[in-house]
């Protein structure tokens, strides 16, 4: 199909798009369809209604098409420039370095946060896309490496920009729902301040059309027609991070529009650069109109604030699944690359695990802070107490996040692989928030029982999901990420309203060790050891599942068993640690890697290596956590996933791992 014959769908389209706004603005208001028209012609405003309609409900579709827009033709450009189909601002890293820009200035330099919000979100956006190419590589920006790179940094911006608000909440309460995405409006401020802003933005980005044109013969090919390839990738980039900067300053997270109007542009017969430019710009107005009139009329029924953000969520992550599933084949990447290293674990690296763990561990019951100072001594029998759980449940949860990291990398085939971006610590959090929400009553109350439920009904979509291309490794990672992305929305939908039972959950969030007993520490203790003697006993299974399938059926494994086994394994092991200490990122993506950086190749070794890791980060996270900013606490795991993470970053980069 050319884009010649577009013509009807775009008729169609466009007939869907004006239902949709006055559905938009019927749905936000009480008065008849003759007072609106003569309100938006000029009419001056009387009643509350009319005030309501003129500075709430236009405004707010107003910034809906605008955002929107921006978003489309973001994702537009990030896609044609990668010539990936995965590629949008969310997957990229983009949006959430934008967010997490404005969260830092918002606490340090509040008045740059306000007055130069485009520009800070603009810095942010770069940073995170940058550190995306750094780790995957310009060539690595067409493929699945790329949106995994993004989903990491994703994680380690989330955590850094969580930990800033549960610091400062309730102060920061507000950014429970900007984080989230809020399209509401009290008067037409932030539409007069982004129109300007947004248009030379927009007319810039239909002046590619040549070059981008020229891209799609290649590298060389553009080259050899003139264009200059590297300020035309620079200007091209900044246009989309551009658009993706403002957006989330003007109305924060809104995720998938940049993935999904793209791709629909193209499957509605979008083919030429321009046309699918333009095509994705209104799909993406569009996308987001609706997506808002479902949150609007959710919040009706509810009487609870809905965000916007969190209802694309909704809506995206079943479309990226559905993407996933056209365009991805069983064929990729069908045997697990190991980072570069050693080909064992040295005696000295035991020795040196052994003495890191003895020390941090004494470290960690011994030495401490008060009103005095720093003190180093043995504690009293009270304050061990205190402390002996604390210590014993953070190294286990250290253990089985990294065992959890270990399995999923081999079974995705994947160095990027991990329960907290495969989706599995989300369906965990999302059973114990719902039940906590819905019962009325504790997150610690909930029980182990029900976030194995959870992160097991993840898997059980993962391999429904998967069956199609007998469970690739690629399309197994992004429906996880797609699931994640679905389920993290729900919690924020119930963390927006921003009450008493919200900040309470945001502090779990962080994985803390603050609530574990003694006999809950003992238990995680129990079933991290029992998970390392199965993936001592699995290893077998482990290295054929990750020689590839052809291999492993060769060998007469059955995969129909040892998949399935192998992910529940996995499963729940990340389920047990959210259950007693809330989500732990980047333990389970940081030691696997470490280890076999430090020789652990074989499945043994590197269970063994990255347990004990795990339980190092995990204990000193705690520890840190603890004395760092006396009298405050920061959880266990927000500590190690910024730590955990910042470190992993580094060794992307420097390594080129993927």
């Amino acid at each position: 199909m050319t884009d010649r014959r577009i013509a009807p769908r775009a008729t169609m389209i466009g007939a869907v798009f004006l239902a949709v706004a006055v559905a938009h603005l019927a749905a936000g208001t009480d008065l008849e369809v003759s007072r609106m028209v003569a309100l938006v012609l000029g009419a001056e405003p009387g009643a509350f209604a009319d005030v309501q309609f003129t500075h709430a409900v236009l405004p707010r579709l107003a910034m809906a098409l605008l955002c929107g827009a921006a978003l489309g033709l973001a994702g537009s450009l990030f896609q044609q420039l990668t010539q990936n189909p995965l590629a949008a601002p969310l997957t990229l890293g983009a949006a959430s370095g934008a967010w997490l820009a404005l969260v830092i200035a918002t606490l340090l330099l509040p008045t740059l946060a306000t007055d130069r919000a485009e520009w800070v979100a603009f810095a942010g956006a770069s940073l995170a896309y940058s550190l995306v190419v750094a780790i995957s590589g310009l060539r690595g920006l067409i493929g699945l490496s790329a949106v995994l790179a993004g989903m990491a940094v994703n994680l380690l911006f989330g955590a850094i920009a969580a930990t800033i608000v549960l610091l400062q909440s309730p102060y920061f309460g507000h950014l429970f729902v900007w984080g989230a995405g809020d399209l509401g409006q009290s008067g037409w401020d932030k539409v007069t301040w982004l129109t300007p802003r947004l248009l030379p933005l927009l007319v810039a980005s239909f002046l590619l059309g040549r070059g981008l044109t020229l891209l799609r013969t290649g590298a060389e090919g553009a080259e050899a027609r003139g264009l200059p390839l590297a300020p035309f990738l620079a200007v091209t980039a900044g246009l989309a991070l551009g658009l993706t900067a403002l957006a989330v300053a003007a109305v924060g997270l809104i995720g998938f529009i940049g993935l999904v109007a793209p791709n629909l542009a193209r499957f509605a017969g979008a083919r030429r650069p321009r046309a699918e430019l333009l095509m994705s710009m209104g799909l993406g107005a569009g996308l987001l109109l609706a997506t808002d009139l479902l949150a609007v009329l959710a919040n009706q029924v509810t009487r609870d604030l809905v965000p916007s953000g969190a209802m694309t969520a909704l809506v995206g992550a079943p479309a990226l699944i559905w993407l996933m599933r056209r365009r991805l084949g069983a064929g990729d990447q069908a045997i697990y690359r190991l980072p570069p290293g050693p080909s064992r674990v040295a005696f000295v690296v035991w020795l040196g695990l052994a003495v890191a763990a003895v020390a941090m561990t004494l470290a960690a019951l011994t030495v401490g802070r008060d009103e005095a100072g720093w003190q180093a001594a043995w504690p009293t029998m009270l304050t061990l107490e205190l402390r002996w759980p604390r210590v014993l449940g953070a190294a286990a949860a250290g253990l089985a996040m990294a065992l959890s990291g270990v399995i999923l990398q081999r079974l995705i085939r994947n160095p990027l692989a991990s329960p907290d971006i495969m989706g599995m610590t989300a369906g965990a959090t999302f059973a114990l928030v719902g039940t906590a929400i819905l019962g009325g009553g504790s997150i610690h109350e909930a029980g182990a029982g029900t976030a194995i439920l959870g992160s097991l009904l993840v898997l059980g979509l993962l391999l429904w999901l998967g069956r199609r291309h007998g469970h690739a490794p690629t399309v197994l990672a992004l429906a996880g990420i797609a699931l994640a992305a679905l389920l993290d929305a729900f919690v924020k939908v119930a963390l927006a309203a921003g009450s008493e039972d919200s900040y309470a959950i945001i502090g779990w969030l962080g994985g803390s060790t603050y609530r574990v007993t003694a006999r809950e520490a003992c238990q995680l203790a129990l079933a991290a050891l029992m998970g390392l003697g199965l993936v001592l006993l699995l290893r077998h299974w482990l290295t054929l599942l990750s020689a590839g399938d052809d291999t492993a059926l060769a060998r007469g494994l059955s995969l129909r068993l040892a998949r399935p086994l192998c992910l529940t394994l996995a499963a729940a092991l990340a389920a047990l640690v959210t259950a007693w200490l809330g989500p732990v990122a980047f333990v389970g993506l940081l030691a696997p890697h470490a280890a076999v950086m430090l020789g652990g190749r074989r499945v043994a070794a590197q269970a063994l290596v990255a347990g004990g890791i795990g339980a190092i980060l995990m204990v000193g996270s705690d520890w840190l956590g603890r004395m760092a900013l006396f009298p405050m606490q920061l959880p266990a795991g927000s500590v190690a996933s910024v730590l955990g993470g910042g470190y992993f970053m580094y060794l992307l980069m420097r390594r080129k791992l993927l």
